[in-house]
């Protein structure tokens, strides 16, 4: 089936700290919505580790920072991971490539937006944190998703992020999804926790998107350097993720 081009939504994957599983949820997601016909770029916005390659054992052989320091058509640079699922790799161990100069954010903006006509989504997997092009991303995106876990550094870390990004730059809405939730109660308390705070302090109202349970099948997915999502379908993530999918067109 051929789909006609129309304006993706782009979406930018984010969270305040690492280790919450942003880019795990990042390629599973993006799967899930292939899987509903939907044609997904993701951009692997972590300048400086990018990993959305070695999750899906990708050979890279060019990457976001060729792409800008050559000038060349960005897709070259192009992986396709899995039918109607493809991926603009970033840079990894290139310090420098965390913080983008103008050029830079101009240069990239124009590529995105030359290539992303091709597709119904693009998902932007960011770094951790509030460098730059964190921020210049959520700029960018028609829509955040910030991925944070019940540990009270990842809600102080999102809280610390969600701050900067509406006194500095004017972002009003927030979605969230929790990840590694251990039951019904211990999520709630966490969604509670984090919109109490930001209704408090910031005069945000923050959007539930959806949890993902803890679950043994994304250890051992990352472990394995697969998708939980195909290595385990019908685990209770893959589930979890399957159901944002799903939801996300309506939600968001």
């Amino acid at each position: 089936m051929v789909l006609s081009k129309k304006t993706p939504r782009t979406l930018c994957v984010t969270s305040g700290k690492g280790g919450v599983g942003k880019t795990s949820f990042t390629v599973n997601f993006a799967i899930a919505l292939t899987r509903a016909n939907r044609r997904v770029l993701v951009i692997d916005g972590d300048m400086g580790l990018a990993n959305v390659d070695v999750l899906l054992r990708l050979s890279v052989k060019n990457n976001i920072r060729d792409i800008l320091e050559s000038g060349a058509d960005p897709r070259q640079a192009l992986i396709f991971a899995r039918p109607n699922l493809a991926i603009l790799p970033g840079s990894s161990g290139v310090p420098e490539m965390v913080s983008l100069g103008q050029k830079q954010q101009e240069r990239l903006a124009s590529f995105i937006k030359d290539i992303s006509s091709d597709f119904d989504y693009v998902i932007i997997d960011t770094a951790a944190g509030i460098g730059s092009s964190v921020l210049w991303y959520n700029r960018f995106s028609d829509h955040n998703i910030f991925i944070l876990s019940p540990d009270p550094t990842s809600m102080t870390d999102a809280y610390a992020l969600i701050k900067l990004l509406s006194r500095d730059h004017g972002i009003n809405r927030f979605n969230l999804v929790l990840n590694s939730v251990r039951g019904v109660r211990e999520g709630n308390h966490t969604v509670n926790t984090i919109r109490g705070v930001t209704q408090r302090f910031l005069n945000l109202e923050l959007f539930h998107l959806g949890s993902i349970p803890e679950d043994k099948a994304v250890r051992q997915a990352v472990l394995d350097q697969v998708p939980f999502i195909e290595q385990t379908p019908g685990s209770k993530a893959a589930r979890a993720v399957r159901d944002l999918s799903e939801r996300v067109h309506t939600l968001i």
